[in-house]
């Protein structure tokens, strides 16, 4: 009898290990997956940005600086690495596209542009499905990251290696407050 009730313990050990094994791997596929939507939509961002600078530069032909920094800023992001540097090179790659949109403003032809117009909408849909697609991702590393940490999990998760993984955070440049002036 008393064989049974240590191998019934032994069995209910063994099935709650597994429980909590088979949570981190959902959690961490559903992390993965949440980057690879940032990823998507970081990559219909880039290919958006040589269309606009294309149809922009020949109104713009004063502010080739402008659309150097675009230029370079979409390469740099696009040579990013791991997910720290990715959104550091996309805050600036926002910068500069800010920047941009702002010169924009002052040739009424290029405002004028229907296909400018179009590249500017499909631009700033694509950074709300950025935006909502990061926010998806954090959450879902909040939610892999507390199950690393809380007991009894961690012990599983130190045990298998699962490692906690790195917010997707926002560029000091996004956090300063945008300058409007109105003169």
């Amino acid at each position: 009898m008393d064989g049974w009730i240590i191998l019934i313990i032994l069995a209910a050990l063994i099935l709650f290990v597994i429980g909590i094994y088979n949570s981190l791997v959902r959690l961490r596929v559903q992390v993965r997956n949440a980057w690879s939507q940032i990823d998507v939509q970081l990559k219909r961002r880039h290919d958006l940005i040589p269309n606009l600078v294309e149809v922009v530069k020949d109104y713009m032909g004063y502010e080739q600086e402008t659309l150097q920094k675009v230029i370079q800023a979409r390469s740099s992001a696009m040579n990013a690495t791991n997910i720290g540097d990715k959104a550091q090179k996309e805050g600036m790659l926002t910068g500069a596209l800010k920047s941009l949109f702002a010169l924009s403003e002052n040739y009424p032809d290029l405002k004028a542009n229907q296909n400018v117009a179009k590249l500017q909408e499909e631009l700033t849909s694509t950074e709300n499905k950025i935006s909502f697609s990061r926010q998806f991702y954090n959450d879902s590393v909040m939610a892999f990251n507390i199950k690393c940490q809380t007991f009894p999990a961690n012990m599983i998760a130190n045990m298998f290696n699962f490692t906690r993984e790195e917010f997707f955070k926002v560029a000091e440049e996004e956090r300063a407050p945008v300058k409007v002036d109105l003169r």
